[in-house]
Order: structure tokens, then sequence, then C-alpha cells
């Protein structure tokens, strides 16, 4: 009578007489040694499979197992999409800079021959302008799908609109320089300072950072690549191929680099012509301008390699690069263009032609504001002054040739 068995584990079912039960699926038989019918169930765990009863295989690289551990399958491939908080940020700030520079360009050009464009360089200013614009379109490339037209437009526009910006600020501050220093040695003004000189040399240094993107396609042809290193997580279920630009952080930082050592030169400069009167040339503006656009990038090194291993990093790095251009874009309209949109807007009155003054006169006026700042902090005022109007009275009186300040504007 089999329902009237008691068995000492109190249930009245019969013990099953094996040592080992059958393993779940996705776990492997560890035989107890020297017991053959015995043995452990073990789960193949992370990127492992079952490949067999007895053992665990570890999936190719660009798969993942599947839910059961019998097998592999593909790992998902992600890229930035436009509706990712971490786009729609730099998206936005991209189009409010694109339509900012679009109207003071509209501007610009619909005030060509206003004293305030001319006396601000014309040629020189659409230059800055398209180099400010580029900083901003490079947005789209960067967040747009990859492929190779994507790639290639990546690797020419994100250096480029740098490079144009900061070589025409670099010609700007350089020529300002060169006025005040050879004016301090003799009335004739020195070479290469005419507006065509201007253009010449602004893309002489833009053509450099051509040459190198064109070394760069020649020696590596750009393609895409899919990276499953990136956001390969302990649990497989979580790991994404992540499909970007074959554009390494080397590689970013040489396509940047020449427009950084521009940046860096130009900021030397404005330095040097941080005491010129504002009443005669941008210095100042293009100072605070550099300075500004150092601080930005400064904290743009951190933020991006300090990243480099964050399961989020191409989300985190391609928002900062991006939001970093157009800031450094932003920073450059704002200081040195919307000050004068304002004045040829709402202020009309006020864009009339400066007087006349010489070569020397500019001069002479930077020569003393620089000798009675330097004689401020040695001597009293009274002393200061009566030095300086001494000064005066005793320089020699020489012929001098008057031209337009606004044909020649500094």
């Amino acid at each position: 009578n089999m329902d009237a068995m008691q068995w000492t584990s109190g249930d009245p079912s019969v013990p099953a007489s094996v040592c080992s039960l059958p393993c779940k699926m996705g776990e492997r038989k560890k035989v107890v040694k020297g017991v053959p019918c015995c043995w452990h169930c073990e789960r193949c765990e992370g990127y492992h499979f079952q490949a067999s009863e007895f053992m665990c295989e570890l999936c190719p690289y660009e798969q993942r197992p599947d839910q059961n551990h019998t097998g592999c399958q593909p790992i998902p491939i992600i890229k930035l999409e436009w509706h990712s908080p971490w786009a729609v940020l730099p998206v936005f700030i991209s189009v409010l800079g694109i339509l900012a520079t679009t109207f003071v360009i509209v501007t610009f050009v619909r005030y060509h021959d206003t004293p305030i464009v001319r006396a601000s360089g014309r040629e020189m200013s659409y230059v800055l302008l398209t180099g400010i614009f580029l900083c901003y379109a490079i947005t789209f490339p960067m967040i747009a799908a990859p492929d190779v037209a994507v790639c290639s437009f990546r690797r020419i526009f994100l250096g480029l609109g740098m490079c144009f910006s900061y070589a025409a600020l670099l010609t700007k501050t350089n020529r300002i320089h060169r006025i005040f220093e050879q004016g301090k040695k003799a009335v004739t003004p020195p070479r290469f300072i005419s507006p065509a000189s201007q253009l010449v040399i602004t893309f002489s240094l833009i053509s450099v950072q051509l040459m190198g993107v064109f070394v760069w396609f020649a020696a590596d042809p750009p393609h895409t690549v899919v990276d499953y290193g990136e956001q390969r997580t302990q649990d497989p279920e979580n790991a994404r191929g992540v499909l970007k630009c074959d554009i390494s952080d080397l590689s970013l930082i040489c396509s940047l680099g020449y427009s950084i050592l521009l940046m860096v030169t130009c900021t030397v400069y404005a330095i040097k012509t941080r005491g010129v009167p504002e009443t005669f040339n941008e210095a100042k503006p293009i100072g605070f301008t550099m300075y500004t656009t150092c601080i930005i990038w400064l904290a743009f090194i951190p933020i991006f390699f300090g990243t480099a291993q964050s399961a989020e990093r191409m989300y985190i790095q391609t928002a900062t690069l991006t939001v970093s251009l157009s800031l450094s874009a932003s920073v450059s309209l704002g200081l040195l263009y919307m000050p004068k949109v304002y004045i040829i807007i709402f202020h009309p009155e006020q864009n009339v032609p400066k007087r006349k003054r010489s070569f020397k006169a500019i001069v002479t006026v930077a020569t003393m504001t620089s000798k009675l700042s330097q004689l401020t902090s040695e001597r009293p005022n009274g002393e200061v002054k009566t030095e300086l109007c001494e000064g005066m009275d005793t320089m020699p009186s020489s012929k001098t040739t008057y031209v337009s300040y606004t044909n020649h504007a500094i």
C-alpha cells in the first residue's frame, strides 16, 4: 500500500532515485569528480551561452546571449537621435545662433556703405561672420546619423568655422599691433594693412587648416564604425553598439588644435593691444572676446576627456563639443557685432562719419595714453599732466598727410 508509506522527510511522494536533477536551459553540467552520475548545474553568466551539455562559450564580440543563454544574437545598434535631450539643447542654441548671425549679415549688407560698417572692416567682418555661421552649423552634421557624407562634413567643418573666426581676429589684432608699434618709430604706416592684404593673410591661415584636412582624407578616408566597447555593460541586456564616424580623440584634437593655436595667438595680441584707445579700434572688444573664449575651452577640455569612460560618452562629448562651439560663436557675435547692429538700427544718428585723423595723430594719442598709465603709478596726477604737457610742447612738428579714418579703420 504505497499510500501508507511514510518517509523521513514527511513528503508522501516517492523520492527521485538520482544523484542530480537535470539542468535548466542556459546551465551546464559540472560533473562531480569520481561520481559520473552526479553533477552541479552552473549558469552561463555574462556574455557566455550554453554551447553543449557540459560547456559554456563566449559570444562573438558584436553579439550577446539571448534570454535563455542558449545562443547568441546581434547587439542592438544605437546613435544620437534628434529627439534626445542631449541633442535638443545644442540644436536649439544653434538655430538661435544661425538666425542671429543671418540677421547681422543682412544688416551689414543692407547698410554696407555706412560709417560703422566701413569702420569695422567690411571684408574681414564678412569672413568672421562666415566663421561664426559655420560654428553654429556644425551642430547638425555632428548630430545627424553617421554615414560617409556626414563623416566627410564633420571632418571638413569641425575646425573650419573656428579657423575662419580666429584667423580673421588674429589678422585684425596683428594689424592693430603693427600699426601702433610702427607709429612709435615712424610716420609711415606698416606694410600689408590694406583690406586686400588682410584677406590674403586670413585665407593663407585658413588654407593651412584645409591642407591638413585634405591630408587626413588621403591618409584615412572617412567611414563609419560600430563601437561595441563603449556601452558594453556587465549586464548583456543593456549592451549597445554605437554607430559613429571613425574619428578618434587624437584626430579630433588635431583637427581643433590649429584653431586653438590661432585662438591663443590672437589672445596674446589682444593683450598686447589692450592699451590702445578704444576710440580708434576694436582691440578691447576683441580682447574680451578672446578672454571669454579661452575660459569656455578651458572648461571644455576636462568635461570632454573626463567622460571618456562613461557609458553616456557619445552623448556627453557630442553635446559638450557642439555647445562649446556655439558659445564661442555667440561670444564673438555678441561682443563684436551686436553693439554695432544696435546703433545701426536704433541709433542711426550715431552712424555718422568720424572726423578725419592722420596716422600719426592716432598713434600719438595711443603713445600718450600708454605713457600716462605708466607714470600714474609712479607720480602724482599733477606731475604726470605737467610732464605730458611739456612733452607735447617740445614735440617737433612734422607735415602729415591726413587720411579718412573710415577708409583706414583700425
